[in-house]
């Protein structure tokens, strides 16, 4: 069991977040900063408040039972998703709707694809989910967690090969529904 593991699931006033957020610091930073750098440099969002913020609403969360290091990264993931997209959205509604902000999604999606609205990309994330929710787990740990396969893999508990085989097809829906926008 790892230290991560062991601290999410021993506390029986709930899981330690504090700690693990301490421990794991370093590397959500580094997922955050890797996450922002395909925005504009106008954006006013960084690394450390993105962090911060994925803390805080997990923190914050009615009933958050998280049993272990997958369960861990799939909602910082989310929450980190969730906080990009909430203020792209602000930033989009400020200017009523103008000048989106474009991120390009082939260091994550694909070597060829245009570069699309991160919003897209929380939309179709959306539709996949309803087709297979864990097609998008997986998405989300990958493109916004910064996890390679082969950990997504063993943290799902499935073969590498089931992983990258899942992989290809959420990215091909993904590459589908972004360019259908």
């Amino acid at each position: 069991m790892s230290e991560i593991t062991r601290l999410l699931n021993e506390p029986a006033d709930g899981p330690d977040l504090q700690a693990v957020f301490e421990r794991l610091y370093p590397e959500l930073k580094q997922l955050a900063r890797a996450r922002l750098a395909a925005l504009s440099s106008g954006q006013t969002i960084t690394p450390t408040v993105l962090v911060h913020e994925a803390y805080m609403r997990l923190v914050q969360a009615e009933k958050l039972n998280l049993n272990g290091r997958r369960h861990f990264f799939a909602c910082a993931g989310r929450a980190m998703r969730n906080i990009i997209v909430d203020h792209l959205r602000a930033a989009g509604a400020q200017k009523r709707g103008g000048d989106q902000v474009a991120i390009t999604l082939t260091d994550r999606l694909g070597e060829d694809g245009p570069a699309e609205s991160i919003l897209d990309l929380d939309q179709a994330l959306d539709e996949l989910d309803q087709i297979s929710p864990q097609q998008r787990e997986l998405v989300e740990m990958k493109f916004f967690a910064g996890l390679p396969v082969n950990e997504i893999a063993e943290l799902m508990g499935i073969s590498n090969r089931t992983a990258w085989r899942e992989w290809q097809r959420a990215r091909a829906f993904l590459h589908a529904r972004v360019a259908d926008n």
